[in-house]
């Protein structure tokens, strides 16, 4: 059965294939320590509902890209960029998602039949966490196989 293993793992080898991905983890994310700074850039990966439609079963997921923001102790008259690397890992953190969301679309993942259904949504974050990050949450929906049968 191409169940819940099967998904989270697919999804998890794909990102860690990036190498803007140090670490993936799911779950509670407030049970992750956040202040090792060993493990970023992190994506997370939250499973949301699972429907059973007909042949196929369709998993919601997000996926939180993040890292760490850093602060330059240099003064900065760029107001625009300001005197930290947000812009940076917000360019980067999405170009992990985005290459997910294409590979979910048409790649390898696809091919194995898991696929993305419908439009996929990104939203930016800021320092949510317990240290300052930033980063990007992406919500979406993969259809794939039930070969369960009742025979």
């Amino acid at each position: 059965m191409q169940g819940f293993y099967q998904v989270t793992q697919a999804i998890k080898d794909q990102l860690l294939t990036d190498p803007n991905v140090k670490s993936v983890t799911t779950g509670d994310i407030t049970n992750i320590d956040l202040s090792k700074q060993t493990i970023f850039p992190l994506s997370h990966m939250i499973i949301g509902n699972v429907n059973n439609e007909d042949n196929v079963l369709r998993f919601s997921l997000s996926i939180l890209a993040m890292d760490i923001v850093n602060v330059s102790k240099e003064q900065t008259e760029d107001i625009f960029i300001g005197n930290n690397n947000e812009q940076d890992i917000l360019n980067t953190q999405l170009a992990v998602l985005n290459k997910l969301v294409q590979v979910l679309r048409g790649g390898d993942l696809h091919t194995n039949k898991y696929q993305l259904d419908g439009t996929p949504t990104f939203e930016p974050f800021y320092d949510r966490f317990e240290n300052e990050i930033a980063g990007w949450s992406l919500s979406f929906d993969v259809l794939v196989e039930n070969d369960i049968s009742i025979c």
